[in-house]
């Protein structure tokens, strides 16, 4: 009995390995983003008057030397915008969902009741023109392929440094097939925080514990504030970068900076760089 319990723990040891083991970067890949801070959607202002994901939050970003991490998503015709929520009443007032307008139509919504207007992502990138690294988020949808393709044309165009991420380990997986040069990482945060997302509860358990890295291997995982549970710091011990979401005032700011590669934050003003 004791030998069919070894070979029953060892068979389960190696699916976990098997489902959880990550990627560490290249020689020199992960240089470029290691100990920096980067403006939450751009540097924008608790007020608004600075809205998140807008030009102007990220030339501010630029010009103080931070890293910025952006989200970015296809418009009904098929543009590629940058714009966190899948829907747009929160920041434009609009009822619906992004992907169901055309960009004409996009660019017309005012951005927290300014007059700042949801960007393309050609114009983001034309904006920060290499100045600081950029960690880009792509937003899970029904036309993920569509999105990695036209993302990735778009940032094989562009002269800085920049990395990609996503909630979604099938569109980590895309890059790791399509552009394994690029860095790549898993966003992730508790069971908690994806089931008060909507997620159900398998779907919560499956990704606040990276068991799809075995499609992905990412080489960094980006953490939520939420504690980690037990698989997620096992993912760690194999070296990715570590990358945490996102840090704001009142957190113990050095503390992150001692337990991770590059802190996300919003809302204050750190250092640059550490």
């Amino acid at each position: 009995m004791p030998i069919v319990l070894l070979i029953v723990a060892g068979v389960l040891a190696l699916l976990a390995l098997f489902l959880l083991l990550p990627a560490r970067p290249a020689p020199g890949q992960a240089a470029p983003f290691a100990g920096r801070c980067y403006a939450h959607r751009g540097l924008h202002s608790p007020d608004k008057s600075i809205p998140e994901n807008s030009l102007a939050a990220f030339d501010a970003a630029a010009a103080a030397g931070y890293g910025m991490e952006l989200d970015v998503q296809l418009s009904k015709d098929g543009q590629v915008v940058v714009f966190h929520d899948d829907t747009l009443d929160r920041v434009t007032g609009v009822h619906g969902r992004v992907d169901a307008f055309d960009w004409a139509e996009l660019k017309e919504m005012p951005l927290c009741g300014t007059g700042h207007h949801m960007p393309l992502f050609t114009e983001v990138l034309a904006t920060v023109a290499g100045r600081t690294p950029l960690i880009v988020e792509l937003k899970s949808g029904p036309r993920n392929k569509e999105l990695c393709q036209k993302t990735l044309a778009l940032l094989r165009n562009y002269p800085g440094d920049f990395c990609v991420e996503s909630f979604d380990p099938t569109i980590v997986a895309w890059f790791r097939r399509n552009a394994p040069d690029i860095l790549r990482g898993q966003l992730s945060d508790s069971c908690a925080s994806f089931r008060k997302d909507g997620d159900s509860l398998l779907g919560a358990f499956v990704l606040s514990r990276c068991l799809g890295n075995f499609l992905a291997r990412p080489q960094f995982i980006a953490w939520g504030p939420d504690p980690k549970n037990a698989a997620v710091r096992f993912v760690e011990g194999f070296g990715p970068m570590r990358v945490f979401w996102t840090a704001r005032p009142g957190m113990d700011h050095e503390a992150l900076t001692r337990q991770y590669d590059g802190v996300i934050f919003e809302h204050y003003a750190p250092p640059a760089r550490y």
